[in-house]
């Protein structure tokens, strides 16, 4: 079992930054791939980052363009994403996720096994 902890979402303005926080408990947290996903009412839940076990590897979804950077620290079992020049249209429900059966970026959100509940994002305009 994994258990996973979301924070760091709030109201920002647009042309902001936040940073998103992940804290992992249960199983070892440097042995898998992790990830961020968002989901905006009426819209399936979409991929936005992931980054490999030793965190060398990362990999972004087509809308993130260079704004949002994903970060572990394995010694802390802390999951980032670094978020900036945020846009209205980032607005969701932002989540980590823990891919255990694979160690290298992952972007297919079916093979993620374990979430956490969730942080809310609002960028006003």
């Amino acid at each position: 079992q994994v258990q996973l902890v979301e924070s760091g979402g709030g109201l920002v303005q647009t042309g902001g930054s936040l940073r998103l926080s992940c804290a992992a408990s249960g199983r070892t947290f440097n042995s898998y791939t992790m990830g961020w996903f968002r989901h905006t009412p009426g819209k399936e839940r979409e991929f936005v980052a992931t980054i490999s076990r030793s965190g060398l590897s990362t990999s972004y979804a087509d809308f993130v363009q260079g704004r949002f950077t994903i970060s572990r620290d394995n010694a802390k079992n802390l999951l980032y994403l670094q978020m900036n020049s945020l846009k209205p249209q980032d607005t969701a429900v932002y989540y980590c996720a823990v891919d255990t059966d694979n160690t290298n970026v992952v972007v297919t959100i079916g093979d993620y096994d374990y979430w956490g509940q969730g942080t809310q994002v609002t960028v006003s305009s």
